[in-house]
């Protein structure tokens, strides 16, 4: 079922050096009638063929033989119109997930996801949700556990510069829902959550919703009660 903040097709464009992952990822979401694959390219072509087809979501291999991922992953997200990008991976490396999420990625899809999951995931991603495999979750969770007074300390405290309906926006991003379920919760439009969302990461000093979701953890804002 299609979510109200979800485009009626949802273009994607796939980046990874090997030109049968690319084809196969293209063959797999075009089957899918909501889904048109709009582009591919090697990591050196990626922003300019993201540049030229304006997709929503790009699907992003992590380590390429002509450039790291991890290098693209920035240049994407400084773009006009940035899309929303996840990584493309065999595996969940600890240091490799949180410097992903910590540059914007909106999570991590391993490259064996059986094709139903991979669209299913497409769409979480171009309605605002986040998609972490398993080894991914995992590694947040680990973090969470292992952060430093050092490092917590300053974001927790920014998290006092939030407004009470902020902070109703990010336990309930905290939480897994997209735009448009946050919507129908607090009564707002898609639009009106994503302004939510866009002050949260600068007041925050954060580059996406997975960072929001392990500082609100952190904070102990999902144990508040709306507008507390």
């Amino acid at each position: 079922m299609q979510s109200s903040s979800e485009p009626a097709t949802i273009r994607v464009v796939v980046i990874d050096d090997e030109a049968l992952i690319r084809s196969g990822f293209e063959f797999i979401l075009n089957a899918d009638a909501g889904i048109d694959v709009v582009g591919t390219a090697t990591g050196a072509d990626a922003v300019a063929v993201v540049s030229r087809t304006s997709p929503d979501v790009v699907l992003l291999d992590i380590r390429m033989a002509d450039i790291d991922g991890l290098q693209v992953l920035p240049q994407l997200r400084r773009l006009e119109h940035a899309p929303t990008i996840a990584m493309l991976t065999t595996f969940d490396a600890d240091d490799y997930v949180l410097t992903a999420l910590h540059a914007g990625a909106a999570g991590f899809i391993l490259k064996d996801t059986d094709p139903d999951h991979l669209a299913d995931a497409v769409r979480t991603l171009a309605s605002g949700g986040v998609v972490l495999s398993p080894a991914a979750n995992a590694a947040l969770l680990r973090a969470t556990d292992l952060g430093t007074s050092q490092t917590e300390d300053p974001q927790i405290a920014r998290v006092d510069m939030l407004t009470a309906r902020e902070r109703d926006v990010v336990r309930l991003v905290a939480r897994g829902l997209t735009n448009a379920e946050v919507g129908q919760q607090l009564h707002l439009s898609v639009g009106t959550v994503k302004d939510h969302i866009s002050a949260t990461l600068t007041k925050l000093r954060v580059g996406s919703r997975v960072e929001i979701a392990l500082l609100a953890q952190r904070a102990g804002l999902l144990d508040e009660s709306p507008d507390q």
